[in-house]
């Protein structure tokens, strides 16, 4: 039997506390980029009670995405933003989830993401985290950008760390460990990424005063 969604909230609200949760429900997040990281910073999001969750992808489930993906075998085949938008519903009901099936560009970005409030930069591509980096930074200047870097292998867990690099610009991971050959991909290192940029997110929603260097 699924809960109400007035039951829903007031479970978060036990949770989380009015205060905390009435900025939650108000949240405006795009998540941009739907693998290892986007699919899992969606999950811890929508698991602590953000209202809006905008995801963003142009790409299929594949067989290669399930070692880190929120994602399971009956999905395989299917479009990355409308599979985890049901998996996110599952999990959160009444969430607010857009979807757009599409490649973000330099073209379209400021376009599709002028309603959203907080971005999570999610690529997998070097050069993709640069270019939504520096637009955001130079044409979305009011907007709060988390993005990553550095999660392959099976490294040390502690080396993953969050840092503020400018204004409203913070960066997780060891900004060291790309994927190459013999250094793949992993849940263990990608969720702990993951879990950095939800919880910044979080942090930066909740209003609080940052502390990272």
């Amino acid at each position: 039997m699924v809960p109400t969604k007035e039951e829903m909230q007031e479970a978060l609200v036990r949770k989380n506390g009015a205060v905390l949760q009435a900025k939650l429900q108000r949240a405006r997040v795009a998540v941009c980029g739907l693998g290892g990281l986007g699919s899992n910073v969606a999950v811890a999001l929508a698991r602590s009670g953000v209202g809006h969750l905008h995801l963003l992808d142009f790409d299929r489930v594949e067989l290669s995405n399930l070692n880190r993906q929120q994602y399971k075998v009956s999905q395989l085949g299917q479009l990355k933003p409308l599979a985890l938008r049901d998996n996110l519903q599952e999990i959160a009901p009444y969430v607010e989830v857009t979807v757009d099936f599409i490649k973000l560009t330099e073209a379209n970005a400021a376009k599709l993401l002028a309603e959203d409030d907080y971005l999570c930069e999610a690529f997998d591509r070097p050069e993709e985290k640069a270019w939504l980096t520096n637009l955001v930074l130079t044409s979305l200047p009011d907007k709060y950008l988390v993005g990553a870097s550095g999660m392959a292998g099976v490294g040390n867990s502690n080396a993953v760390v969050t840092r503020k690099i400018t204004g409203r610009y913070y960066l997780c991971g060891d900004g060291v460990t790309a994927p190459q050959k013999g250094v793949s991909l992993m849940a263990p290192r990608v969720l702990l990424c993951a879990a950095h940029e939800a919880n910044m997110l979080l942090e930066l929603i909740a209003g609080k005063d940052d502390k990272h260097a």
